[in-house]
């Protein structure tokens, strides 16, 4: 009889990294690691303060979302999660939407993997959702960041100044924007 082995669900995937669902047992991982990591919640801006409680809430309120996709990011080569990314606002009458993406195992840090996870993400939201803009906003302190956008085809939009104070500074947030016309996959 053969035995029933529990196979990852690899719902966009490419040669280093594949992109699932976000599931209840990654939650444990989501609180005492990603949500609490010092440079992490710099490089996001985050400042809140999380439960075990919010997290669970958090999960249960994205799973019946339709203006949204979550998704953890695995390493092909292991199954390991490193980081998560969302399409949000997803607007189909004005084919629109905003990404955001964060890789929390800083060992994959600089090494393409959120640049190669981001381009699965936009692929899917210009053929298969058929959107014609993806939008994000980055701190202008996340040079990482911003340079792997830029390579995905994201141009610069605006800026808002001072938009976010943080460890006692204030720092601007840069718009960003890339039309489908103008989206270059990232070639791995």
């Amino acid at each position: 009889m053969e035995q029933n082995v529990h196979k990852p669900i690899k719902f966009l995937e490419s040669k280093r990294v594949y992109l699932r669902p976000v599931e209840e047992h990654d939650l444990d991982l989501f609180y005492t690691q990603a949500l609490w990591d010092k440079e992490g919640r710099r490089l996001t801006g985050t400042q809140a303060v999380f439960s075990r409680a919010g997290v669970q809430n958090w999960f249960e309120s994205i799973s019946t979302d339709t203006t949204r996709v979550d998704l953890i990011i695995c390493l092909q080569e292991n199954d390991q999660l490193i980081g998560d990314l969302s399409m949000l606002e997803i607007d189909h009458q004005n084919r629109k939407s905003v990404v955001r993406i964060s890789i929390f195992e800083k060992g994959c840090w600089g090494s393409g993997y959120g640049t190669e996870a981001m381009s699965l993400l936009l692929d899917y939201g210009f053929n298969i959702f058929n959107l014609n803009r993806i939008g994000l906003d980055v701190f202008d302190y996340n040079e990482r960041g911003i340079k792997s956008y830029k390579k995905l085809g994201f141009k610069e939009e605006g800026r808002i100044r001072q938009d976010l104070f943080y460890n006692g500074e204030y720092h601007d947030s840069v718009l960003m924007g890339v039309l489908k016309d103008e989206f270059r996959p990232y070639r791995f």
